[in-house]
């Protein structure tokens, strides 16, 4: 009988370790952000995307310059709200974008709003991204 018991409790005891296991790794996969990445294109002057529309969430941003002749870089900021102090830093590119190469940003979440995205070294004009 001691046998039966003891075998019992080290059942029971392995079914509500690995019941704790599958809880705890269904709540790390609900944890982890689904990161996008939304691809721009700058040529001389311009971005090829005139405007952006996207869901709330995690993003990256892919900047590629598309033989402008210098070094471009990428800038996120609340529509109305362009100066310096309110630019999304995250959304800067890691390292200015070379001539015909690509770059990208750190993760950046939006929320819903209006945002503006422009480059200050090419110069472009301030495009839309609207988030909803």
């Amino acid at each position: 009988m001691k046998k039966i018991i003891t075998i019992l409790v080290l059942f029971v005891g392995f079914s509500m370790t690995t019941q704790a296991q599958n809880s705890m790794m269904k709540k790390e996969t609900m944890m982890k952000k689904e990161i996008k990445t939304v691809s721009l294109e700058q040529t001389k002057g311009e971005f090829t995307q005139k405007s952006i529309t996207l869901s709330a969430g995690t993003y990256v941003f892919q900047i590629a310059n598309a033989n402008v002749g210098h070094d471009v870089g990428f800038v996120l900021a609340p529509k109305g709200k362009t100066d310096a102090s309110n630019h999304i830093k995250n959304a800067y590119v890691t390292e200015v974008v070379k001539n015909n190469t690509t770059g990208h940003s750190k993760e950046v979440t939006l929320v819903k709003g209006e945002y503006v995205y422009f480059c200050p070294l090419n110069p472009t004009p301030q495009y839309i991204l609207l988030v909803e």
